[in-house]
């Protein structure tokens, strides 16, 4: 009797607990060590005051990045062009705390309890929100959702390419085309009717397209280069690494290192800095993002217009012809 059928039952034995480890490591370990490392946050006001509130953020050696600003005006400046997350202004009444819930909602609590710990227990901390979520999306729900939908549609959009046998010129023009549709319909959905999002709405539509195109393309270039193998390899990369490490729902000096470095290097994590800054900052600090999507775009279509690979099982095979007979 044959043992093909018991090794590829004892395969996918040992290879579903694989897989379900490997997507709780990912998604669970980042979420269970949130912690500010080297967050970004600024003090203004007098020098001898503002040297003294500085020194208790480095206390916590690792956690803050502190930037000095002259005034409240630097201050929110910064914020809002995303330099810093949020800031502390000295003044005779208390410590005046600048936040932007829009850069993240955690970010903005954490200093807020940071903050108020730092102080005198009946020392009032006056509290502005410089760049504010939106009221559609107050806790940037929405927002944190997002990115796994984007992943799997472009991861999906790769796929079908794939799977169909579209090559060259018609499957670039395929995913890109889809990838248009995509950013088109989930900006009708975020920004029309959630009003989660309240940027200028074709640009909101161009960075969700970049997004997925950068996604589909990645799938359908690995798929180009290593055969039917390169759409696991795409998930891999783009659905379980970098929708969990992505740092959308929160930030991502929040996660653990290396996680929220790898997040944006990975389009998921880029796709959701992009969004955040078109949608909140009339596109500040997006040029890093923008980079990392067009990167990922052109080198997943250039495999697919140049690169050889075998046919799919999808695709038929042309049957060799016979030399004709001479003579």
């Amino acid at each position: 009797m044959s043992t093909a059928p018991n090794r590829r039952a004892v395969a996918v034995i040992l290879l579903v607990p694989l897989v379900v480890t490997l997507a709780l490591w990912t998604f669970a370990w980042p979420a269970a060590r949130i912690a500010p490392r080297d967050l970004p946050v600024g003090v203004a006001g007098p020098a001898s005051a503002a040297q003294q509130l500085e020194q208790r953020f480095e206390q916590r050696d690792g956690a803050f990045d502190v930037h000095r600003f002259d005034d409240e005006a630097a201050a929110r400046a910064a914020i809002e062009d995303r330099t810093v997350y949020g800031a502390v202004v000295v003044t005779p009444q208390g410590p005046h705390l600048l936040t932007a819930s829009a850069a993240s909602p955690v970010v903005s609590q954490l200093l807020r309890e940071a903050v108020t710990a730092s102080v005198p227990e009946d020392t009032p901390v006056r509290v502005t929100d410089v760049v504010a979520a939106p009221p559609g999306d107050p806790r940037g729900s929405v927002l944190g959702a997002s990115m796994l939908p984007l992943a799997l549609a472009g991861m999906a959009g790769g796929a079908v390419v794939t799977l169909l046998g579209l090559r060259g010129a018609r499957a670039a023009l395929t995913l890109v085309a889809s990838a248009a549709l995509v950013g088109v319909a989930v900006t009708a959905v975020t920004h029309s009717w959630l009003g989660a999002i309240t940027g200028d709405w074709w640009t909101e539509a161009g960075a969700l397209a970049l997004t997925v195109l950068a996604i589909g393309s990645a799938v359908a270039g690995l798929a180009a280069l290593f055969g039917p193998r390169g759409i696991g390899l795409g998930a891999l990369l783009m659905v379980l690494l970098g929708n969990s490490f992505s740092g959308v729902s929160s930030a991502p000096q929040l996660l653990p290192e290396p996680v929220g470095a790898i997040g944006q290097w990975l389009p998921p994590g880029a796709g959701g800095s992009l969004l955040r800054s078109v949608a909140f900052f009339d596109g500040s600090a997006a040029g890093g993002a923008v980079l990392t999507l067009a990167l990922w775009s052109l080198s997943g279509l250039a495999a697919v217009l140049f690169a050889r690979r075998a046919p799919s099982p999808a695709e038929p095979v042309e049957p060799a012809r016979e030399p004709a007979l001479t003579g």
